[in-house]
């Protein structure tokens, strides 16, 4: 769910300004799930650039503490959204960990890497979210270690059905910065697509695993 409007659409314009975001119906990529796509997002691009970097890190602090207040600990999940989440919890002054996919298979066999104390409230950061597997995961790993999670923010989500369903299944409230339709508005009304690019990309978002 996205809460401002005008945030959204500012942050599209920005993602676009730096190419972290790509509109190419004509060349579209594919992702490593095998679908064809007329966009990719890769916001870690985002912290090369520090005047966009700090915008959305101030962004995005806003926006848990106003939803959540202050929680014990930052969480980021690895590895797209270590960077940003740590950036966030410097800006509310909080103790910041990541969350790996997986355990590691050496050592202390860590997926969570940082310091969490059972009980802890945490707000997880997340760069980009497309089906949610991978952020959910993120939470379930938390959850496992007595962890309360009171919910994620992220920077852009594609918006996808499968998304809100999961989300809502694993009761996890999701919050971002931007998601797709603000940034097609934001590209369509910047002359960044052309009207027959815009049909493109909103057919695409029907149905992306079909999509050619």
């Amino acid at each position: 769910m996205v809460l401002d409007k005008g945030i959204a659409k500012k942050t599209a314009e920005l993602l676009l300004q730096i190419n972290a975001i790509k509109l190419e119906p004509e060349n579209p990529f594919t992702w490593a799930s095998g679908w064809k796509s007329p966009i990719y997002c890769d916001n870690r691009v985002m912290l090369s650039y520090p005047e966009i970097r700090n915008f959305v890190r101030e962004e995005m602090a806003k926006q848990v503490e106003n939803l959540y207040g202050k929680p014990d600990v930052i969480a980021g999940v690895a590895t797209g959204a270590i960077g940003i989440g740590i950036l966030v919890a410097e800006a509310l002054g909080l103790p910041f960990i990541y969350v790996r996919p997986e355990p590691k298979s050496h050592g202390r066999q860590n997926q969570i890497e940082g310091y969490l104390e059972h009980g802890q409230n945490v707000v997880v950061i997340e760069d980009l979210i497309s089906t949610g597997k991978s952020s959910l995961n993120a939470v379930k790993a938390l959850k496992e270690q007595g962890a309360h999670v009171k919910g994620m923010v992220a920077i852009f989500t594609y918006g996808f059905p499968v998304a809100t369903d999961n989300f809502e299944k694993e009761n996890v409230e999701l919050h971002t910065l931007s998601d797709y339709d603000h940034l097609i508005e934001q590209a369509s009304e910047t002359h960044y697509i052309k009207e027959s690019q815009l049909k493109t990309l909103l057919q695409w978002r029907i149905d992306p695993q079909q999509w050619k």
